[in-house]
């Protein structure tokens, strides 16, 4: 385990986040300046398979432990695996996707590790010894670089989509060390008991489009045109906090500061005035396009193509014209 770039592999139900494989592509950033290759971190219950794909999308090793106790995320038998192995081996970086669990991980173990976390990186180059890292700042209107100069590890996840998926060579192998989870199950306090999922939808973690409705769609059946849009792009349907808090659709799909972050190549926002704070969850996006009846609406000087009047009579148009040229 003597590799200086090491990567976090966050999986749930024993299959590795899609986006999670972004961070080899990060990592692979760095390599060149720090030297040596990438380690893979994989912890988990039956993750054989991600302990391969690890290898294909560009680990040279991975260091894995297979442990029932590790079947279910909780940060008690996670962070001190993670504080125990990494402490040990004393890695330059240790990079992983900005979802919850890897934030709430990375958190947990920097007490014990005596380090920082950068969240939210864009962007990464070596300065003076250190990995340099360029994140979004105030609700995104500005880009910062920042440096964790005195202590190691340095921990940083990376935003989803600020990185492409890394290609897959099938087949490649490396160098695997098995390690002895921290925390039996009877040192647990904490069970998981149950998941609760909605079923047929599409997360907005990694989509690549997304379908925004906000406080333009004037109720829970406003967002019916939202949601046959969305589906036939094969998109995610989003949601701004006004619709949220008004009790028109559920939280998990909230794009803003207090929602998700997300980095679609296609955003469609729908009713949507585009506050600061909405911005700051979709302003990444690579192309935004804007549906609101107000010309003067604040998302119109975001978005690369705006349209300005009723969603209602937009939306469906845009639904049944996407048919006919996809086929559906």
């Amino acid at each position: 385990m003597t590799n200086k770039v090491w990567v976090y592999i966050d999986q749930f139900k024993s299959e590795a986040t899609p986006s999670a494989w972004e961070a080899l592509t990060a990592a692979k950033t760095l390599t060149k300046d720090l030297g040596g290759g990438i380690t893979a971190l994989v912890f988990g219950s039956n993750v054989g398979e991600i302990v391969q794909q690890a290898f294909e999308f560009g680990a040279d090793e991975v260091v894995v432990c297979d442990d029932i106790s590790l079947k279910d995320f909780r940060i008690e038998p996670y962070g001190a695996l993670f504080a125990k192995v990494v402490g040990e081996a004393k890695p330059e970086v240790v990079l992983g996707i900005a979802g919850t669990r890897t934030r709430d991980l990375f958190a947990y173990a920097s007490v014990d590790l005596s380090t920082g976390v950068i969240v939210d990186a864009t962007g990464l180059t070596m300065k003076d010894g250190s990995v340099q890292v360029t994140r979004p700042v105030y609700a995104g209107k500005l880009l910062c670089n920042e440096l964790c100069p005195n202590t190691r590890p340095q921990l940083i996840t990376v935003r989803v989509r600020a990185f492409a998926h890394p290609e897959a060579q099938i087949g490649k192998s490396g160098t695997v060390t098995k390690v002895d989870a921290k925390l039996s199950e009877e040192d647990l306090t904490t069970k998981v008991l149950d998941y609760v999922v909605e079923e047929g939808q599409v997360s907005l973690d990694g989509a690549a489009i997304i379908v925004s409705g906000g406080r333009g769609v004037n109720g829970p059946e406003g967002f019916e045109p939202i949601r046959q849009l969305a589906k036939v792009l094969g998109g995610a349907v989003g949601a701004s906090r006004a619709a949220v808090d008004a009790g028109w659709i559920p939280y998990a799909h909230q794009v803003g500061q207090t929602g998700k972050v997300v980095s679609p190549d296609l955003y469609i926002a729908c009713g949507i005035s585009g506050a600061v704070q909405h911005q700051a969850g979709m302003r990444t996006s690579k192309v935004i396009v804007a549906i609101n009846k107000d010309k003067d609406a604040p998302i119109f000087n975001l978005a690369k193509y705006g349209v300005v009047g009723d969603l209602f009579e937009i939306v469906p148009a845009l639904t049944e014209e996407f048919k006919k040229r996809l086929g559906k």
